[in-house]
């Protein structure tokens, strides 16, 4: 990065640091009860316990007393700071549990992603029995719109928090913010990350000379990947100005700016045929809404012969994003379902060639995520403040726990247009050598 971006980039940050972003409604402040609990409240948090499945955890309520689990032993203790904090997380545990987390008034005892699979474990096999009435009380609300002004916004929320916070904690050699792939479980994370970029490579068939479309690119780190290992010519699409500004000046310093054109514009404005559609981490973004016109898109995009991936956080079944993780930190957010991802093909009458998922490998992603980010804890907070640096904790523990629960899985689809016959017989060219580097 030349020292002009560089200063703008570091003055852009300043600027958003000084209007601290996300901060929640609730006070950060335990709001300190000054009164025994009274037994209705503590039947209240038996019966919440035993709605969410008897997870193994006990509560401690703001005069200390505790209500312990009516089946097996506690792993956990979570402690209520003040009243309000119960009726908010018994009203609406998918919105609240992240609120308190965040403002201080909900306190862990235990490691946290371990506690949060406990959870989605527990909940996911009492849900099957809630009643109407509760399945109304504690739903999740449809994501915000995804429309092309809408999308702007939602982008800025979350990518636009200043490169600098990414940093603190994404892989040091092309800044991926999406499942890295673990050949091996003993890779760092900068070698699974590389790992993915060249499996994605080899899935797209990739050869000097081809032209490839990236529909949002992230730190421009797969386009780079692309350009130098492959000589292909990208364009990228994404509208986030700081991500951009970084994968701008990284080309530009790595001298591979003549093989790439980093374009700030929505993906519905990709024109032109390529040899590749590539796609990664986007689809989340995109909403159900807006497949069918994707799907067309990509139709139009992609040469006779031309390979396309899409790789994306999904479900099993359709489900909505939880209500914390949709309203506080990834808004329009909503994973799609595999028939859902199907349907995409379907629509554009492709073949489908190739589907994986690396639910695990998201896992063990996170896993290195979680551990360089609660190292930089103490930076976030300085750079933004305790109420932010706890809700993305909750945030990178409760993704971990999801993955490892399988309540979100990641999918990488691989398809061409149907009456496409240039195509391999079989996959042994993916694997003929490793694709993660060697440690230096």
């Amino acid at each position: 990065m030349n020292e002009t971006t560089a200063r703008k980039t570091t003055d852009a940050n300043d600027d958003r640091h000084q209007q601290k972003p996300h901060v929640l409604t609730l006070p950060l402040d335990d709001q300190q009860a000054d009164r025994e609990p009274h037994s209705y409240e503590r039947w209240l948090l038996a019966k919440l316990m035993r709605m969410a499945g008897d997870p193994p955890v006990r509560f401690q309520l703001w005069n200390d007393d505790l209500i312990e689990p009516e089946k097996g032993q506690p792993r956990f203790t979570l402690r209520l700071t003040d009243p309000k904090a119960l009726f908010a997380l018994v009203t609406n545990p998918n919105l609240a549990f992240g609120d308190l987390y965040a403002a201080g008034r909900l306190q862990v005892d235990g490691d946290l992603p371990e506690l949060m699979e406990a959870l989605y474990r527990a909940v996911h096999q009492a849900r099957q029995q809630w009643p109407k009435w509760l399945e109304a009380l504690w739903r999740n609300h449809n994501p915000r719109s995804t429309g092309v002004s809408e999308a702007k916004e939602n982008i800025h929320h979350h990518y636009d928090l200043g490169n600098e916070f990414y940093q603190l904690w994404l892989d040091q050699a092309e800044m991926q913010y999406t499942c890295a792939y673990y050949e091996s479980p003993d890779l760092t994370l900068e070698q699974a990350q590389l790992a993915k970029l060249e499996h994605v490579c080899r899935k797209l068939r990739l050869k000097p000379g081809m032209t490839v479309v990236e529909a949002g690119c992230g730190w421009g780190g797969l386009a780079r990947y692309m350009a130098r290992n492959y000589g292909v010519k990208v364009h990228s699409y994404n509208i986030s100005t700081e991500q951009l500004a970084y994968a701008r000046a990284e080309a530009k310093c790595q001298q591979l700016d003549h093989l790439i054109d980093y374009v700030e514009d929505d993906y519905r404005n990709i024109s032109g045929q390529y040899d590749a559609f590539v796609s990664i981490g986007m689809l989340e973004h995109v909403g159900k809404e807006n497949y069918q016109a994707l799907s067309q898109l990509i139709r139009r995009s992609l040469k006779p012969d031309g390979i396309a991936l899409l790789h994306s956080i999904g479900r099993n079944r359709p489900m909505l994003m939880n209500a914390w993780i949709e309203k506080r930190i990834f808004p329009g957010a909503y994973p799609p379902s595999i028939s859902e991802f199907m349907g995409i093909c379907e629509e554009g009458g492709f073949s489908v060639l190739d589907v994986e998922n690396l639910r695990l490998h998201y896992a063990q992603t996170l896993t290195h995520w979680m551990e360089r980010y609660r190292n930089s804890m103490d930076k976030v907070t300085d750079m933004y403040d305790e109420h932010f640096a706890r809700a993305w904790e909750m945030y990178l523990a409760g993704s971990t726990a999801a993955f490892r629960a399988g309540s979100l899985q990641l999918f990488q689809v691989v398809f061409t247009h149907g009456e496409n016959n240039e195509l391999p017989r079989t996959r042994q060219d993916l694997y003929t050598f490793p694709a993660a580097p060697e440690v230096q």
